[in-house]
């Protein structure tokens, strides 16, 4: 009997997914792959690490696949050709962005710079962050900040040379204390804090706040299954960090209005508080408060990855690791630190950072997008709400137009201007929604890791190489934090010691 009922209910999967096959076939959807489970559609088939899972699917459905998670249409781009025609031709049509549990509950309801549908509301974000926020002329004007930072962790690792380091949690710190003193000229990690009580709420804010944008949520793809506890935490969180963010806009208007430290350059809140002043209508503090945690939040965990990502494959390959130093040697020196300036000098540096960006892109599906109506994407039809991934992990570690893409090799991107290489390479995203604050990452990356093969030898903590194994999750990150042991170079001795 038992036998009977397994059949009879293998028999209607099967008689289901081909039912749902010849549907997608007749209605010119891409193709699927072909266990579409009732319900859960594909949901089943995804494992982690999700861009590696998504890879293997497309590799047998074609670079252009119409999955289905639960109630969720969604379009997995997997080609170049096919990314180009999304970002140019359909750039528009896919300038959406799908209505997630996550977005609702840290994005104030959809309308922050990250989760805001295209329309007026978010092109006046992006314009403003362009070019009140993160234009070159902002990000030049804070310079001093990002390089005081460098040299509190070149100042950390003097102090414990020759010991085990944990690299990670010294470059989230490090990032951390650049985008807060850009914002709002606070340091809340290290020493010579402030205000210690101030520190403290909003590391705990931050760390709750990666803990639960990070996850799946089951919610988005089967709305049916009420997650109140997760909700209940998201709420409580965006409640805090709202908290947070408005006590420190209250100090900068106080400041501002008794014209404290009238010479000190702008903090990012002050430049939004004087826009405020003439245009208080549109330059809410709600709308302040959304731009600096939107920035807050994709500029950290990203920049973090792509360092810690860096020099892992730098202590597995000596060679390129020496190579950097004895450019950075004669192009700059050890009678001073590297500054921003010396970067765009550095091209063996900005090869690697290259190289290390397309093996482990920091948002290897870039953020989702949907389509506000329907369009024709490689000759297959695309319905209107369907959430777009392009899987950039995929794009830039296939063989097909890759060589040899496994292997770490910076020199393929000599001589190549800029972070791009067309559609193969975008570690950014591209079109409207592409990120905004490409240039302070780029920056950041490389004014770290330039001032660390700069001032000191670096040695992995064993014999054995470093394991280069991913985390779970959206963004790129090490399944284990990365540990190394520095020396300072003699040359660089007197230098450190003042520093």
């Amino acid at each position: 009997m038992e036998t009977t009922w397994y059949f009879y209910l293998a028999l209607f999967l099967a008689l289901y997914a081909l039912t749902k096959h010849f549907l997608n076939k007749f209605q010119n959807f891409p193709p699927s792959p072909f266990l579409y489970l009732p319900i859960i559609g594909h949901l089943h088939l995804l494992k982690q690490p999700l861009p590696r899972t998504l890879f293997r699917i497309s590799n047998r459905t074609g670079p252009i696949t119409l999955l289905q998670f639960g109630s969720r249409r969604v379009l997995l781009v997997s080609s170049p050709s096919a990314a180009e025609e999304c970002f140019t031709k359909n750039d528009i049509v896919f300038a959406n962005r799908p209505g997630l549990i996550v977005g609702k509950h840290l994005g104030y309801n959809h309308t922050s710079l990250a989760w805001a549908p295209y329309g007026q509301n978010w092109r006046n974000l992006r314009r403003i962050s362009s070019i009140e926020i993160l234009s070159t002329t902002r990000i030049q004007m804070l310079s001093s900040i990002r390089s005081n930072e460098v040299k509190s962790l070149i100042r950390k690792l003097f102090d414990h040379r020759n010991e085990p380091f944990e690299l990670r949690t010294a470059f989230f710190e490090l990032t951390l204390n650049v985008m807060m003193g850009m914002l709002a000229g606070k340091r809340y990690y290290g020493e010579n804090l402030e205000d210690v009580e101030e520190a403290r709420r909003f590391r705990e804010i931050h760390v709750e706040t990666f803990k639960l944008s990070a996850k799946l949520n089951v919610g988005d793809f089967l709305p049916w299954i009420k997650l109140r506890g997760l909700e209940r935490k998201l709420i409580e969180c965006q409640s805090k960090r709202d908290k947070f963010m408005q006590d420190l806009i209250e100090q900068h208007r106080e400041r501002m209005r008794n014209n404290c430290d009238g010479m000190r350059k702008k903090t990012m809140i002050e430049v939004l508080l004087s826009l405020q002043e003439s245009e208080p209508e549109y330059y809410t503090d709600q709308m302040i408060r959304g731009l600096l945690l939107v920035m807050l939040l994709a500029g950290t965990d990203t920049t973090v990855n792509a360092m810690e990502w860096a020099f892992s494959l730098l202590l597995n390959h000596p060679l390129v690791l020496k190579k950097a130093q004895a450019e950075i040697e004669s192009k700059v020196g050890n009678h001073r630190l590297i500054d921003d300036t010396d970067i765009t000098q550095l091209p063996y540096l900005n090869c690697i950072i290259n190289e290390t960006l397309r093996m482990y892109p920091p948002a290897p599906l870039l953020l989702p997008h949907e389509s506000s109506e329907e369009c024709l994407l490689g000759g297959f039809r695309i319905p209107r709400g369907t959430t777009l991934l392009v899987n950039m992990w995929a794009i830039q570690n296939d063989p097909k137009i890759w060589t040899d893409p496994t292997r770490f090799m910076p020199e393929r991107f000599q001589g190549l201007e800029g972070s791009r290489d067309g559609f193969r390479f975008m570690p950014f995203g591209s079109g409207r929604r592409g990120c905004p604050g490409e240039n302070l990452g780029l920056r950041m990356v490389g004014l770290t890791l330039g001032s660390l093969l700069q001032c000191f030898e670096w040695s992995r903590i064993s014999e054995e190489q470093v394991d280069m194994k991913e985390g779970p999750g959206f963004t790129m990150r090490k399944a284990l934090p990365l540990q190394a042991k520095c020396k300072p170079f003699p040359a660089m001795l007197q230098l450190l010691s003042h520093n």
